[in-house]
């Protein structure tokens, strides 16, 4: 067992990111949900207190099992029942169609192929399913790209493959997803080069 990977990491994520800003936003995102609901990049469950409480049944796919002891904890609390899958969603063991809403939130970052799991969202949504997604991101300021280019490295290194740099709108777009709100802004209490934020409502139209 990678001992940073599967213990000391997840705790650190639990950590950094279970701040009021943070569940201030999760909770306005998850405003929007409805339906069958697929939730990537679950980690340690610190969305499930922020759900609707009409919310009684989600799925969830986490490729880090360490994020699992941290999470089990959450779910015991939660009138939520989780049907939790170990697996990275490049490949979705779902059929297509199967959802109305996935949910995204500070995950496309750190996924290796991020334009493959995001055909695979389009894949499993049903026609006029929503994505929903907040996700830190490429700022649009120079200077802060630099700072941003510089320190990706370093961030993929201590925090399991995350990119400061990834131009998230441009990924969303690209997998024919479109996109129907959109706000971009830096974080509160955050360093610009880590806060830049992007959330949305993207839908499957066919």
């Amino acid at each position: 067992m990678n001992l940073y990977s599967q213990v000391i990491f997840p705790r650190l994520l639990d950590w950094s990111m279970s701040g009021p800003v943070q569940g201030s936003y999760r909770q306005t995102l998850l405003s929007h949900v409805k339906g069958d609901i697929l939730e990537i990049g679950f980690g340690t469950g610190l969305n499930l207190p922020h759900y609707p409480k009409s919310v009684k049944k989600i799925t969830v796919i986490e490729p880090n099992r360490g994020m699992g002891s941290l999470a089990r904890r959450r779910m015991a609390e939660s009138g939520i029942q989780v049907d939790h899958h170990v697996l990275k969603g490049e490949s979705l063991p779902f059929a297509d169609r199967t959802f109305d809403t996935v949910v995204s939130t500070w995950t496309l970052c750190s996924i290796q192929d991020v334009q493959q799991a995001l055909r695979e969202v389009k894949r499993v949504l049903k026609p006029g399913g929503s994505f929903l997604f907040i996700e830190h991101g490429l700022s649009p300021e120079p200077d802060v790209q630099v700072w941003q280019n510089r320190l990706t490295p370093v961030q993929k290194f201590i925090s399991e493959g995350c990119h400061l740099n990834r131009d998230i709108q441009a990924f969303v777009e690209e997998s024919g997803l479109a996109i129907v709100s959109l706000k971009r802004f830096y974080m509160e209490y955050m360093p610009d080069a880590v806060g830049y934020t992007y959330q949305g409502v993207a839908q499957k139209v066919e």
